[in-house]
């Protein structure tokens, strides 16, 4: 597995997406994923399948130390006591001592953003955490943030797939010295219909899925998140590092930006997207 290393942080390029599974399908999963290669996993508090995540890596049999484990806290834990406790809840649902990866879900206006970035770098300077982040945010906040924090912020992760123009975005993320995560990369099943990527993918002898992970872990510095709930998948979706997308393929991905393809957009959480989000 090829990794991105940013101040420190040596991520997995390749992380195994819990979003929307059952506790009882990431325990299932998460040994399985491990085993075919997956050495990242992302959760997050609100996914409700933290204890799953830890049942499953502790079954693995693997060491703590080969398992980079992201996850996020939720809005509603961002004031006063109730952030570092929801960690510590996190912490013993995950049966870790440590987070590798700690970000801030979605931006909450109610609580300051200074207050916000404190308390996670707080939380490095415990030893709780070892790396954090943010997530959906726009370029302004992700400015802000980068600012105020005095630990670096090594990941911004937001929704990317090939019909989401996100150029503003990503270039002040690499521009803040931080690697971007993508998820949702499949588009919820809309990139398996696209032409373009079906020929490419028949033309490589991949699957679509594979087609896109590579499109976007061959950007500098990018991150892929992939989810499924199905074994006979995870060993095609960890097969990326053997092919290579020539530079005309991946003009052509980008070129199926399509305006309004945004997918995520919570209502009371999403902030005022940049201009070409």
């Amino acid at each position: 597995m090829h990794s991105v290393d940013i101040h420190g942080a040596k991520i997995p390029a390749l992380g195994f997406g819990t979003y929307g599974m059952s506790e009882t399908d990431v325990q299932r999963m998460i040994p399985l994923a491990l085993q075919a290669g997956f050495h990242h996993i992302d959760t997050a508090q609100v996914y409700g399948n933290e204890a799953g995540v830890g049942a499953g890596w502790a079954a693995s049999g693997l060491a703590r130390s080969r398992v980079f484990i992201t996850t996020k806290v939720w809005v509603s834990n961002y004031r006063g006591e109730r952030f570092e406790s929801s960690v510590d809840e996190s912490l013993r649902r995950l049966q870790t001592d440590y987070i590798d990866l700690l970000l801030l879900h979605w931006p909450n206006r109610e609580v300051a953003l200074a207050e916000q970035i404190e308390r996670l770098n707080a939380l490095v300077d415990g030893g709780k955490v070892r790396h954090i982040g943010v997530s959906n945010y726009n370029t302004a906040m992700l400015r802000s943030a980068k600012r105020l924090s005095h630990h670096p912020l090594v990941t911004h992760q937001f929704e990317y797939h090939p019909f989401l123009d996100q150029r503003n975005v990503i270039e002040t993320t690499r521009a803040l010295g931080m690697a971007v995560t993508a998820y949702c990369p499949m588009a919820v099943g809309r990139v398996l219909t696209e032409p373009t990527l079906i020929d490419m993918a028949r033309r490589h002898r991949r699957s679509v899925a594979q087609i896109v992970l590579r499109w976007v872990i061959q950007q500098p510095g990018m991150i892929a998140l992939s989810r499924t709930t199905h074994p006979t998948r995870l060993a095609e979706n960890v097969a990326v590092f053997d092919f290579e997308l020539a530079p005309e393929e991946m003009g052509r991905i980008q070129g199926l930006v399509r305006p309004g393809s945004r997918i995520v957009n919570p209502p009371g959480l999403a902030p005022d997207w940049d201009r070409t989000g």
